[in-house]
């Protein structure tokens, strides 16, 4: 375990620095935000009594597991679906990080050798 998670937050087009804002304010470093495109159906629109913007970012966050909960918080409030930027999140879990100054944690089976790796505390 890494004691990483990534958030993932999709809203309309022009919200994601409203995201960030939220993220930043409970410790996130920084996030990368990708222009999409929704696909949601009429029935979707009237079952969550919300307008479809078809022209979406989402704005991917790399966090610490202890501060996930307070960020996810922080971007309903600012962004969640009853505000104009129409927001959901989620998080994914992560298995290895590098380039973070984090410990590479383990790597397994790397074309059919086993390879060790030594985190950079071991070295």
């Amino acid at each position: 375990m890494s004691g990483f998670e990534v958030i993932l937050c999709i809203v309309n087009q022009g919200f994601s620095e409203e995201v960030m804002e939220a993220a930043r304010s409970c410790g996130a470093r920084g996030g990368t935000v990708l222009n999409a495109r929704g696909t949601a159906k009429e029935e979707a629109e009237k079952r969550f009594n919300i307008t479809v913007t078809p022209e979406k970012e989402i704005v991917m966050i790399l966090s610490q597991v202890d501060i996930k909960e307070a960020i996810l918080h922080a971007i309903y409030t600012k962004c969640g679906l009853n505000t104009p930027g129409q927001g959901i999140a989620f998080t994914v879990p992560v298995d290895d990080v590098v380039g973070l100054g984090a410990p590479i944690l383990k790597v397994e089976n790397l074309k059919e050798d086993k390879k060790e790796i030594k985190t950079n505390d071991e070295e």
